[in-house]
């Protein structure tokens, strides 16, 4: 796909919508973790999500390829399935036992700053540009304020390196998973969101199997709670941020990271009566200016019409 990005109303909405999901999906990880082991997790509510979306593929007709693929292409859409979901799942469910929440949450904020040099290189229509550094500078800065001295905390663990390294690892995925997806050719989305949980899907599963174990049977409580990771911020996100990098690209993507951890913070004050930190309000100031200096372009063009 060589187009240049196209950044509409619909785009921030989505976006918006994408940062919301993801931010509360912790919150109910939580709960599902208290019948769930991590690996077993992520392969429940990836296999769901991989049902639900076939089921929604197949009634569409199981289109998939506009144009016919070449090896590359099919080769790419494989990478994208492994990088998308599979693999940066497992290695934050390793990795996050070794580190502390809050480096967690940088690392992930770094995708930005991960995918705006690839996306020079590699996505027509991504230039990297001065205003545009600056703003996802200034953005993962104000991430790093919210989350605090502990995203930079040792947890003293000997494995701490590794874990790091892990966290880094899933972030570097999410990048690159980005870009390829970006890079492909006229493709069906709704037939792209669904090859790519069935990829993940083969690989996650007898992963979860070598490293924990048969699967366990959870109760109900937790069998509903599972259907709704597959459902909301598995299948559903999945679909936006297929249409959202395939429309808006891979950069405009990335402002995802930033909203994150802010609606982790906000929505455990508001549903688990967790303390607002005091740094939330510069933060929040931070995070808000590095998005409109980096989208300045696609804000004037926006309100122009």
């Amino acid at each position: 796909m060589t187009t240049t990005p196209q950044i509409t109303a619909a785009s921030w909405l989505m976006v918006a919508t994408l940062g919301l999901t993801w931010g509360g999906t912790f919150l109910v990880t939580e709960l599902a973790l208290e019948g769930l082991s991590p690996f077993w997790l992520a392969a429940g509510r990836i296999v769901f999500a991989a049902v639900l979306m076939v089921a929604i593929w197949a009634a569409m007709g199981l289109r998939l390829f506009i144009t016919m693929p070449t090896r590359r292409h099919l080769t790419a859409l494989a990478t994208i399935g492994a990088l998308s979901s599979a693999v940066p799942f497992i290695l934050l469910a390793w990795g996050q036992q070794f580190v502390t929440s809050g480096f967690a949450g940088v690392s992930m904020a770094s995708v930005a700053l991960i995918v705006l040099p690839l996306a020079h290189f590699l996505v027509p229509g991504e230039r990297l540009t001065w205003r545009k550094t600056l703003g996802f500078l200034i953005g993962f800065a104000g991430v790093c304020v919210l989350l605090g001295g502990q995203a930079f905390e040792a947890t003293g663990t000997t494995m701490e390196p590794f874990g790091r390294a892990a966290c880094i690892g899933a972030a570097c995925c999410y990048g690159v998973s980005s870009i390829l997806m970006r890079r492909l050719p006229a493709i069906d989305p709704i037939g792209l969101a669904t090859m790519l949980l069935l990829i993940a899907a083969a690989i996650v599963l007898p992963a979860a199997w070598i490293v924990e174990g048969p699967p366990p049977l959870p109760d109900t409580r937790t069998l509903i709670i599972l259907a709704f990771l597959g459902l909301i911020p598995t299948a559903a996100a999945n679909f936006l941020r297929v249409l959202v990098i395939r429309s808006a690209g891979p950069v405009f993507m990335s402002l995802t990271n930033y909203q994150v951890p802010v609606w982790s913070v906000v929505l455990g004050a508001l549903v688990l009566s967790e303390p607002l930190p005091g740094s939330l309000l510069w933060a929040l100031v931070l995070i808000l200016s590095g998005v409109g200096l980096s989208q300045y372009g696609a804000f004037r063009r926006l309100f122009s019409r």
